[in-house]
């Protein structure tokens, strides 16, 4: 019996456990990146933990926020509304952490809501163009449309342009991952549509050791993707939903009020 049958999974809807993992470790080293960069002080010279640790977080939330939107929900755009609310609720705290730039940023909750959005617009498109109801035409003009919302918000939100295409091509390399045959075309296209991940994986980062973190973490998850989910075991200890809902804006607002306290936002 597979796994998908044991625990009554759809043969098209893929188990999730390694979701369970993914969970801990994105809010592990999310939280290291954080205090690295805004907390120990910098004669501890930890920035090698940010730009190596700290690196997994974006591309695992991202690959976690497609995975659930691809297969785990049948309303995407309710989820990223839920994800918004989360980036609304930390967007005060996230302002007050020191930055090299003035600059308004809205937050990674952001990024992730819009780049689901995106992708989930995308496939919605497509799924109408394959089945007649939308032409070659207006196909196009909607793309382009899209990608003119894409450059215009890119330099609002966190990792920017970059950021925003990670989940939609996240969805597109997943879909084609799962879903690939035994013919060696169906492998071949699933393969050359996982390229674009990793190589703007690659291209968020500028130093050496942050992209090979980056690149190994979006590696893992197309693996995942292709087939290793299946033997993924359950995690011993499910992440709280709480927790999970409210670590991201909580431990801003910690750190908002260790700085305050500490003088550094005086």
């Amino acid at each position: 019996m597979t796994a998908q049958a044991a625990s009554g999974t759809a043969p098209d809807r893929p188990v999730s456990t390694w979701t369970g993992w993914g969970q801990w470790l994105a809010l592990a080293t999310m939280t290291v990146d954080h205090l690295t960069r805004y907390v120990f002080p910098s004669a501890w010279e930890l920035g090698w933990a940010g730009s190596s640790i700290g690196r997994i977080a974006f591309p695992l939330f991202a690959a976690m926020v497609a995975w659930h939107g691809l297969f785990n929900t049948h309303n995407p755009l309710r989820y990223a509304r839920r994800i918004l609310i989360i980036g609304i609720a930390a967007q005060l705290p996230y302002m007050m952490m020191p930055r090299a730039s003035d600059a308004f940023i809205l937050n990674v909750c952001f990024t992730l809501a819009l780049g689901l959005a995106w992708g989930a617009w995308l496939r919605q498109l497509l799924a109408r163009h394959r089945s007649g109801s939308l032409g070659s035409a207006w196909l196009g003009a909607a793309i382009a449309a899209t990608l003119a919302i894409w450059y215009l918000l890119g330099g609002w939100v966190e990792y920017g342009h970059r950021g925003l295409l990670l989940v939609p091509l996240f969805m597109l390399a997943m879909h084609h991952l799962h879903a690939a045959g035994e013919s060696l075309g169906e492998r071949l296209l699933a393969v050359s549509l996982a390229a674009p991940v990793l190589i703007v994986a690659g291209l968020m980062n500028s130093s050496d050791m942050a992209k090979s973190f980056t690149v190994a973490t979006c590696l893992a998850v197309l693996w995942l993707a292709a087939g290793a989910h299946r033997t993924t075991p359950g995690v011993p200890l499910a992440m709280p939903r709480r927790l999970w809902l409210t670590w991201y804006p909580g431990h801003f607002a910690l750190i908002a009020l260790w700085l305050w306290a500490s003088g550094a936002l005086g």
